[in-house]
């Protein structure tokens, strides 16, 4: 792979004022933020790579540095031994190196903030609400006074073209509409939906899309932003993540993905079958075209199965009419606007959706802690919601996730343990998922885990 051997890059909007208490803050950050830096900075630098073998990339720029230099005028970086496919003629690409100062600032200050001056409150509820709000908002992503127009698409980043094309339809739609694109930033289902909006959004002579990438360390290492995001924003963990897309989005589409996307469905459905959020109004659409109209029907299966038909009653499913799930949404999101004006709610950011601790709390997807699973359907249903968006996080991080891909070679597949009905019906959507190459872009895919009952 070609390399650029030594450029300097400064930042061109974010941290360029910095106090010298807070750039030494920066400059003397734990060895293992730095790492964690360099990881990102790294598929920041790789935008545009459809591999999703985090590992591959590594080996791939052992050589590749990156530092940072103090001085009085402000920040810059070093970088030595960058994919070259970052830079034109010898400068870096505008879009990358914004994105490259956001992982900076993410990674690096704001856990400065949080570890080192303890600014942040992450044993409460309340304090981690708080906390993503802060991360948001020094990223500039929560924007008050401006009504409610951000639709949160979640969905694949391993899908066939056709599945491509469609979230670029809708993408479309909603660009024609003035509403703003929030995805998980990386490719597939992620890039589709901003790549149709920026055609709606340029024929409304719309100059001010929004293109909202929100994602968290684990996976911008094994997934790069895609070049059409103009806000990223990098929470600390997933947990944070998946709270940033339901406090920030007005309304939610699913595409088809596979287990990544089965656990933001379950994160999504579980909190709105909470008993403090039935008033709630958050429009929700799962929308494939006709070709992959199965993925909905055994997902929607699982779901009456695991959570109960109440469950259907938060989504609708809608099959190859982009203009319909547009307006839909829209007439959805209007509903929204109604609501938090009469609520005297922020348009912004939903403070008043409740998040129970089960769904804020970080999970390790150890062996032992996957084992430990609850998957049993004697609770509630939002609690087994819980269990079961841990099971399907674990099983992301052994499929992509650099450090669950390590557990997975030393200590062999997660094991998962529960209802013997239950368990069944989970072998029969992760099954499909395999078979419609859903859990992996490139290569046979291996199960990172195995079904007891």
């Amino acid at each position: 792979m070609k390399k650029i051997a030594h450029a300097f890059i400064r930042p061109t909007n974010s941290l360029n004022f910095l106090s010298h208490r807070e750039i030494e803050g920066v400059m003397n950050s734990e060895n293992y933020t730095y790492e964690l830096f360099r990881e990102c900075a790294l598929a920041v630098l790789n935008t545009g790579s459809e591999e999703d073998d985090a590992e591959l990339t590594a080996n791939a720029f052992k050589d590749f540095e990156i530092q940072i230099i103090y001085q009085s005028r402000g920040i810059k970086l070093e970088i030595v031994n960058a994919p070259a496919s970052a830079f034109v003629d010898g400068k870096m690409i505008r879009g990358i190196q914004e994105h490259l100062f956001a992982v900076l600032r993410d990674i690096v200050f704001t856990h400065h903030k949080m570890s080192v001056l303890g600014r942040f409150d992450f044993e409460t509820s309340d304090g981690i609400t708080d906390a993503v709000f802060r991360v948001l908002r020094n990223a500039g992503v929560v924007q008050a006074d401006i009504k409610p127009h951000v639709v949160v698409c979640w969905g694949g980043h391993s899908i066939p073209r056709h599945e491509y094309d469609y979230t670029k339809l809708v993408g479309y739609e909603l660009g024609l509409r003035d509403l703003a694109i929030a995805t998980g930033c990386g490719i597939g289902a992620m890039k589709g939906p901003m790549k149709g909006a920026v055609v709606g959004h340029g024929k409304q002579q719309i100059r001010n899309g929004r293109y909202i990438g929100i994602t968290e360390p684990g996976i911008i290492a094994s997934e790069s932003p895609n070049p059409t995001v103009n806000e990223l924003v990098i929470l600390p963990d997933i947990e944070k993540r998946l709270e940033a897309f339901v406090r920030l989005g007005h309304g939610i589409i699913v595409f088809p993905g596979g287990a990544g996307t089965a656990e933001e469905v379950l994160y999504l459905i579980g909190l709105l079958m909470h008993p403090d959020n039935h008033a709630l109004e958050i429009p929700v659409i799962f929308s494939a075209n006709k070709k992959s109209e199965g993925y909905f029907k055994s997902l929607d299966q699982f779901l009456r199965f695991a959570l109960g038909d109440a469950a259907t009653q938060y989504y609708e499913i809608i099959i190859d009419d982009p203009q319909q799930v547009a307006q839909k949404l829209q007439s959805g999101i209007n509903k929204v606007h109604r609501y938090r004006r009469r609520q005297n709610e922020s348009y912004a950011y939903n403070w008043q959706l409740t998040i129970p601790s089960a769904f804020q709390q970080p999970f390790e997807p150890t062996h032992e802690n996957m084992l430990a699973l609850k998957l049993y359907r004697d609770q509630e249903n939002f609690e087994l919601a819980a269990e079961l968006r841990r099971a399907f996080s674990g099983i992301v991080a052994g499929n992509v996730k650099p450090d669950g891909i390590k557990r997975i070679k030393q200590h062999g597949p997660y094991q998962l343990k529960g209802d013997a009905e239950l368990i069944n019906a989970l072998e029969n959507l992760l099954l499909s998922f395999v078979e419609q190459g859903r859990m992996k872009l490139k290569g046979e895919y291996k199960p990172c885990y195995e079904l007891l009952s």
